[in-house]
């Protein structure tokens, strides 16, 4: 059995107060990244990429399902894959709900390349609600997941699509929350403390927050 420390409660309210404010440090510096992502420059996203849903075909615009930003996980299901990612399927566990997300003008999504009668039928089995497309290789290797995950995030600027970041490999272990996912994107979580570009849309902290069943319909 491991060690550890026995402490008064003092001396651990002391102990917890140091640690504390390292992690608060953590978390101003973690503002600083997401403020340096959204000035990361754009890259437009060239080539008519085609998707397959359970109700037919779609294009890339299409997944953005008439909002600004669209956070894309590349997920990993296989054409008859008998031995679905873990790391994939913990993914998706753990992203939940996301109707505070759609609130700011993004939706997430998820892209295989599994057939889509394969990924509804698996869909269903984990019991997920969130959009997910059959795509191809080629979009993929364009996206620069080859072989493996990863995590895309795109925009729509009138008629245009832009690339604004990607991440794979442990940059996805610590999304989850709404506001995580938010940070990815060149948007933001839209709260006038942050450090966003100007022209960024924003609105008062907590003004927007709603419970999950009380926000307008669509």
């Amino acid at each position: 059995m491991r060690q550890y420390d026995v402490t008064s409660r003092e001396e651990w309210q002391a102990a917890s107060r140091a640690f504390r404010a390292k992690e608060k440090a953590m978390t101003r510096a973690l503002d600083a990244l997401a403020a340096e992502r959204r000035r990361l420059p754009w890259t437009p996203v060239e080539g008519d990429y085609r998707f397959d849903g359970p109700d037919g075909s779609l294009s890339l615009p299409d997944l953005f399902e008439g909002r600004r930003q669209l956070i894309l996980y590349h997920h990993m299901l296989k054409p008859a894959d008998p031995d679905p990612c873990a790391g994939c399927g913990m993914f998706t566990d753990t992203v939940g709900r996301t109707d505070h997300i759609r609130q700011r003008d993004t939706v997430i999504a998820l892209v295989s390349t599994a057939p889509i009668d394969e990924i509804v039928a698996f869909k269903q089995r984990m019991e997920w609600t969130l959009p997910w497309y059959s795509g191809t290789e080629a979009f993929n290797r364009d996206m620069d997941v080859s072989g493996g995950f990863g995590l895309n995030v795109f925009i729509r600027d009138a008629d245009r699509i832009y690339r604004t970041y990607f991440t794979t490999g442990r940059g996805v272990e610590m999304l989850g929350t709404t506001w995580s996912f938010l940070d990815l994107t060149p948007f933001g979580r839209q709260e006038s403390w942050e450090d966003s570009p100007e022209g960024t849309p924003q609105t008062a902290p907590y003004h927007w927050w709603r419970l999950h069943d009380e926000y307008p319909a669509g």
